[in-house]
């Protein structure tokens, strides 16, 4: 006879299975759209339309409705990538195990890739085929078998180090143009889903790690290797942001990113993340409107000290091995981060080495110029400083 937990584990099953089906049927549709009342016309076919958000990097950052989200965002990307294509390396699904609904969450990551024929928020064009690195999360309501909001992070830094305007001094880590997916090839779970304990396991060797974390951000020690190799395996990969770059192995790590990580940056408080999920070997979160805050005491990515504690927005996705994580691809929204120490790298960078483009009629550009006048007046920020508590309260509504 199935007993009621069974009977539960296939109705999660079930569930997860429809989420996915509808968030890649949204991205095939989406891709093979050529004209631009056909991407709004999608938007509104697979999205609860007029309160459906998206939430990204500088300069979008939040923006809500599909007509807005539309016109801001995926026309002027398409029309800059020809013939954009998405190509995933890593697809699940899961239960956010942070709140106690039945939504699901649907990760996509990878690369988009197309020929960069038209200038994107600035960045010089170059004609040839270019990657740009995502992740995205969508948030599917069930019972309107719509898509409510979605997270996509963007590595705008290594698209900016992809076409030879690198606004950043040299990284500790390894610039990847393009970032390898799994070392075993089997993060696609498409058509199928993945048995619920295997996630159940993944998601409990996460758990451990973030709270090992937790308990060395309140120290600048954390430089003995015992300390990771609780959760994690001796040659695990580590796939930074552009500006900090990838490294492998516990020690190069430790020396490339955690312990100038730990002793380059002060005052380090978790304002914890918004989603989390887990599906066999494979888990993802990330936190809104950051998930920590930091200050910059000097030298961190070859920057000078910042006095006003700056928001990280973070995005972590995981592969297990066994009981140990052996890969760690991060997203971290750079720009943002420096731009509330008073360096606008894109602004900077792009009137520079591409002072043409702020000629252009990109409405992404002009994006990012309303964007750069709201964030001076916005009410978070008070003399230079963030006010932690209005940043949070902004969006804590939307993610039930």
């Amino acid at each position: 006879m199935t007993t009621p937990k069974k009977e539960e584990n296939i109705t999660n099953k079930s569930d997860r299975l429809m989420a996915k089906q509808l968030v890649s049927a949204f991205h095939n549709d989406l891709e093979a759209t050529t004209g631009d009342k056909d991407i709004l016309s999608i938007l509104d076919t697979y999205t609860t339309q007029e309160d459906y958000r998206l939430r990204s990097v500088y300069p979008f950052r939040e923006v809500l409705g599909t007509s807005k989200i539309a016109n801001t965002f995926w026309k002027p990307l398409k029309q800059s990538f020809t013939k954009l294509q998405r190509r995933p390396d890593i697809f699940i699904a899961g239960k956010n195990s942070l709140k106690t609904t039945n939504s699901i969450w649907v990760l996509s990551m990878g690369h988009f890739l197309g020929l960069f024929d038209k200038d994107w928020l600035g960045i010089r064009h170059t004609r040839q085929l270019t990657t740009l690195r995502y992740a995205e999360f969508n948030h599917v309501c069930l019972e309107k078998k719509k898509i409510v909001e979605t997270g996509l992070f963007l590595d705008i830094v290594g698209l900016m180090q992809a076409v030879g305007m690198n606004p950043l001094p040299p990284s500790a880590g390894t610039f990847l143009t393009t970032y390898p997916g799994p070392r075993t090839h089997d993060g696609l779970f498409l058509a199928h889903d993945a048995p619920d304990d295997e996630g159940d396991k993944t998601q409990s060797v996460v758990d451990q790690m973030i709270e090992d974390l937790s308990k060395l951000n309140k120290s600048l020690d954390g430089s003995d290797p015992s300390e990771m190799r609780r959760t994690w395996h001796d040659d695990m990969l580590w796939y930074g942001p552009a500006g900090i770059g990838a490294t492998y192995t516990i020690p190069r790590y430790q020396e490339q990113h955690q312990r100038p990580f730990r002793s380059q940056l002060g005052s380090k408080k978790f304002h914890g993340h918004l989603v989390r999920i887990a599906e066999g070997s494979y888990a993802a979160f990330f936190g809104w409107p950051m998930n920590l805050t930091n200050m910059p005491l000097g030298g961190f990515m070859g920057l000078p000290a910042s006095k006003p504690d700056s928001p990280m927005q973070v995005v972590d996705v995981y592969r297990r091995e066994g009981d140990k994580l052996a890969e760690n691809w991060v997203f971290i929204d750079l720009v943002w981060y420096l731009k509330h120490q008073g360096l606008d790298i894109l602004e900077r960078t792009c009137g520079i080495l591409n002072p043409c483009s702020v000629q252009n009629e990109d409405p992404a550009k002009k994006f990012i110029e309303k964007e750069s006048v709201n964030l001076k007046n916005c009410n978070h920020i008070e003399n230079g400083a963030i006010n932690i508590n209005e940043l949070e309260q902004q969006d804590r509504h939307i993610f039930q």
